[in-house]
């Protein structure tokens, strides 16, 4: 008894056999819900990402000046995961000196420094513990917060100092240096000011450099927090290169307020990108404040990252966004949403929602269809590359290029199309090998045709009616 390949005839009579996984392997999930950030801060670690989830203190890891406001605006939205790279290069760290208690003149013993530069103000207190009469703490505080606490151990052989560099240096946010021994106990104080950091340089260099850190990870969209058009730039080249080696990345832009919408217009027509939403214009906010427009790029970018593919956030009236900075004439608002510019009006009820759902692509090359100018269509389209890549993936280098080996990624791929189906993404579709490129050593072809579906956005509504003389 032999084996027989899928297709194959043999030539003499007799029983042949193969296997199939009949459970297949698998279907990869759609990944929502993640936005990238750039931002300014008097805290945190430089040029590395941070993973920040829903309800994490964000006070505790970037501490509360720049633009950190970029994550709670975020997480208005129902999104799940920020990755968050804190910019700039330079800057110092805050410090102070602490002394001993010498009678005739207090020794200084051990300085303590911030691990992160910045501006952030801390304040110290050296006294004893109000619950153990054997230790003593030193605690730093943020303003009037108790941002992190020292205990170590009272009048010991080694000495204070000793115990309290220790217990500082398994600290993720300070470091402590031994001066002297001095006299082995420390001077009691309350709230004594640290000397000042400074905030690191944020250039475009810097912003270009934070951007390359993201590159590892896997997010929907990415904001940051300048309208610099330099700074863009590099945010456009950014996400091109990055499409490129397999991500599949949305961008949020916008221009300051002190450029002329007619310029901010021509603006989003010269980006001409699908994997770029430009927003026109912003809001006030329910206290009348005029929203920041990185704030409402972040705002938009959440919106986007969590809506799932079958929906369009096309007229999605946006929580706390009370009403427009400037009206808009119907004429201005045509001529921006030809032009490729994600609009907020306002409705029948005076609600703020999204215009419509639409990026940047407003002259598509030749290999691209009028569906990629569609927030929802461009998610569909990215969220089926994404599992139909990360199915087919687990095959990579365990099966054999034969007939039987590619018919296993053609029935996982299209596992992937028909869930996508079920989940009102697509209306249908087919995942096949590629008949005009064979197969040939450790390569294979396969041609994906699907029919992704759109919101319906446009009522064309007829009212035929009649004057009759009759009665």
């Amino acid at each position: 008894m032999s084996t027989f390949t899928i297709g194959e005839t043999k030539v003499r009579p007799g029983e042949y056999h193969r296997t199939e996984n009949a459970s297949g392997i698998s279907t990869a999930a759609a990944v929502n819900g993640i936005v990238a950030g750039v931002i300014r801060a008097n805290w945190g670690p430089l040029n590395k990402v941070v993973e920040i989830k829903r309800g994490d203190n964000v006070n505790d890891i970037f501490g509360s000046g720049g633009t950190t406001d970029i994550i709670a605006e975020a997480f208005k939205e129902d999104i799940t995961t920020m990755f968050v790279v804190r910019a700039g290069s330079g800057g110092t760290a805050a410090s102070i000196t602490l002394k001993d208690t010498t009678a005739e003149e207090a020794v200084n013993v051990i300085t303590v420094t911030s691990k992160f530069v910045g501006t952030r103000a801390f304040t110290a207190t050296i006294r004893d513990s109000l619950t153990n009469t054997d230790n003593r703490e030193c605690i730093v505080y943020d303003g009037t917060i108790e941002f992190e606490k020292f205990t170590f151990a009272k009048g010991t052989a080694s000495g204070e100092v000793e115990e309290l560099v220790k217990a500082i240096n398994k600290s993720n946010n300070f470091t402590a240096t031994k001066l002297a021994a001095g006299n082995g106990v420390l001077a009691s104080g309350t709230q004594m000011s640290f000397t000042a950091g400074t905030d690191p340089t944020v250039n475009t260099e810097a912003i270009g450099t934070a951007l390359t850190a993201l590159e590892p990870f896997t997010f929907n969209t990415l904001c940051v927090d300048s309208t610099d058009t330099a700074a863009q730039a590099l945010v456009e080249a950014f996400v091109t290169r990055i499409y490129a080696a397999g991500s599949y990345p949305i961008a949020v832009l916008a221009d300051s307020s002190n450029v002329d919408i007619s310029a901010r217009i021509e603006r989003a027509k010269s980006i001409n990108d699908l994997k770029v939403v430009y927003v026109l214009n912003s809001v006030t906010n329910t206290e009348g404040t005029v929203k920041e427009r990185y704030i409402v790029t972040a705002r938009v970018a959440a919106m986007i990252a969590a809506v799932p593919s079958s929906q369009s956030i096309t007229h999605r009236v946006v929580d706390d966004f009370v009403e427009l900075e400037t009206a808009l004439t119907n004429t201005q608002i045509e001529k921006a949403l030809l032009n490729g510019c994600l609009v907020f009006t306002t409705n029948s009820d005076g609600d703020v929602w999204v215009e419509q759902g639409i990026n940047t692509l407003v002259n598509p090359s030749d290999d691209l269809d009028e569906g990629w100018k569609k927030i929802r269509r461009v998610k569909t389209r990215f969220e089926l590359m994404q599992r139909i890549g990360d199915t087919v993936a687990k095959l990579v280098g365990k099966i054999n290029n034969n007939a039987d080996g590619r018919g296993s990624v053609v029935a996982a791929a299209n596992d992937v199309i028909n869930t996508m189906v079920a989940e009102g993404k697509l209306s249908g579709g087919s995942f096949a090998e590629d008949t005009a490129n064979p197969p040939k050593g450790d390569s294979a072809w396969f041609v994906i045709s699907v029919d992704d579906l759109d919101s319906i956005e446009k009522f064309y509504l007829t009212y035929r009616f009649r004057f009759s003389a009759e009665s």
